[in-house]
């Protein structure tokens, strides 16, 4: 919800832009044009300075007193609940609101409400006050570092989702297409679209495992591409454009976006965990030699972490104290998960690691996300954390219980044995199948997504060593994966 101060902004400025129009009505139409565009542009700048200046100083005000700001974020969960409250009444004391509302996970709780009030959605279009912040204070950011990447058409959504967490009204349509709707368009559509824009300055992409998606559609299905900019078209310059694509693709995966895109600057993504993958590989390959940035960090229920700005080392995000509810839950190797109790944001220690826990209005839920984070540092009372992985993501064939992050790291570390190889994604199941051929041990399938392999003898080929301790795992080429072998 946009505040009273907001709205006055946007009433002034409205008024300006049609004392301007009644100015611009005496000019030729060409003319008209062009001066209305940039006006409306300037207009916008001035509006996105304004509120994400204001933003800032609501931000900073409210870390300053985490507490109190968390208790306001609670008492505007329970006064806009959906369901009844029940003993809750209009307390705001978090003791009493934690005796009534157990933890409940994710799984658990789409139980519970499959026949009551669903649950907030998962969708990258989170309507809160950390999501206007994030959308307000990210665009701001990204125009302070790249001034000219928001001018008219300097930016392109390439998926039909937008990492920007809230849709914002007008004025700010006019800052290039940063604000274009979300899913008006076909996937095919939007990389079409783009590619027919070559002085292109940002690109932008719901996630970064969408993007990797797009690209190596790109790679797959660039002769068509090319044929559908050509065909239609009986100027010379889309035409040459389609021969500039084909001429880009065949030269392989390494810097395709700069060559397509000579004046493009930096890539946008929103984080939503689990994104380190195919952000390392985008990096390498495609998008090699651009910045990329996430205006938040995102989780099933909303923003949770808020991006300070590009100057801050990547995947840092700082969790606000107001609205959704935020509590982190203590992850303690080897205890009970019955014996934790969550704290508050200004409770927590730097380097310990928690679980995020998320409630809001939708439903009065206490849901225990699966998101560990750890906190490496603090802005004012309020912890600035990292994404470490996902709970329930462990492999134990033989008690060695390894976590997704040790996996993968692991893992990467393995395929960095292969000369030019890039890991894009990987999935592993375990298998207690009996193999009569290669013996009757437990084992990991691994199948993964590389690029870049090429030239290997066939030791590499057939074996690298990802040491888990104490157990090290061999793994060799098996079918169109991989298979780990405890030994």
């Amino acid at each position: 919800m946009l505040l009273p101060p907001l709205l006055l902004l946007l009433l002034l400025l409205l008024l300006l832009l049609l004392l301007a129009l009644v100015r611009l009505q005496r000019r030729p139409q060409e003319a008209r044009l062009s001066r209305l565009a940039g006006l409306q542009h300037r207009v916008a700048g001035g509006a996105l300075r304004w509120a994400a200046a204001w933003q800032q100083r609501r931000l900073e005000q409210s870390t300053l007193h985490a507490g109190q700001s968390q208790q306001q974020a609670l008492r505007w969960c329970l006064q806009g609940a959906q369901r009844p409250r029940g003993p809750l009444g209009g307390t705001t004391d978090t003791s009493t609101f934690r005796n009534h509302l157990p933890l409940t996970k994710a799984s658990q709780a789409q139980e519970e409400e499959r026949a009551g009030q669903p649950l907030p959605s998962t969708s990258t279009q989170y309507y809160g006050e950390a999501s206007l912040q994030a959308t307000l204070l990210g665009l701001a950011a990204l125009n302070k570092a790249y001034p000219e990447v928001l001018a008219p058409g300097g930016v392109a959504c390439v998926t039909p989702t937008s990492p920007w967490p809230r849709p914002l009204p007008w004025p700010w349509h006019h800052l290039g297409q940063v604000v274009s709707a979300p899913g008006a368009k076909h996937p095919g559509a939007l990389l079409l679209e783009a590619l027919r824009s070559p002085g292109l300055r940002a690109l932008e992409a719901g996630t970064a495992a969408e993007l990797l998606d797009v690209f190596t559609g790109l790679e797959a299905d660039g002769k068509e591409l090319a044929e559908a900019m050509a065909a239609g078209n009986p100027g010379p310059r889309l035409p040459r454009r389609a021969a500039e694509l084909l001429e880009a693709l065949e030269r392989g995966p390494r810097g395709l976006a700069l060559r397509l895109w000579p004046k493009l600057q930096v890539v946008v993504t929103l984080d939503a965990g689990g994104q380190a993958e195919a952000v390392a590989a985008l990096g390498a390959l495609w998008c090699q030699g651009l910045a990329f940035f996430s205006p938040a960090y995102a989780a099933s229920g909303g923003v949770v972490g808020l991006n300070l700005g590009l100057e801050q080392p990547r995947g840092l995000y700082l969790l606000p104290p107001g609205a959704p509810f935020i509590e982190l839950l203590p992850v303690q190797e080897g205890a009970q998960e019955e014996a934790a109790s969550t704290v508050l944001l200004a409770e927590a220690q730097k380097g310990g690691e928690y679980e995020l826990v998320l409630t809001d209005h939708t439903s009065l839920t206490r849901c225990r996300l699966g998101d560990v984070v750890q906190v490496v540092g603090a802005y004012n009372q309020c912890p600035v954390v990292r994404f470490v992985c996902r709970l329930g993501q462990a492999l134990n064939v033989r008690g060695e219980d390894i976590q997704e992050d040790v996996f993968s790291e692991a893992l990467g570390r393995a395929v960095g044995q292969w000369p030019g190889a890039k890991l894009l994604d990987h999935s592993c199941v375990e298998s207690s199948i009996l193999d009569s051929s290669e013996g009757s041990a437990p084992h990991y399938e691994v199948f993964v997504a590389l690029r870049g392999l090429r030239n290997l003898s066939e030791e590499n080929r057939d074996k690298a060593t990802l040491l888990f301790p104490p157990w090290p795992l061999c793994m060799g080429t098996h079918g169109q994966g991989l298979r780990l072998c405890v030994t």
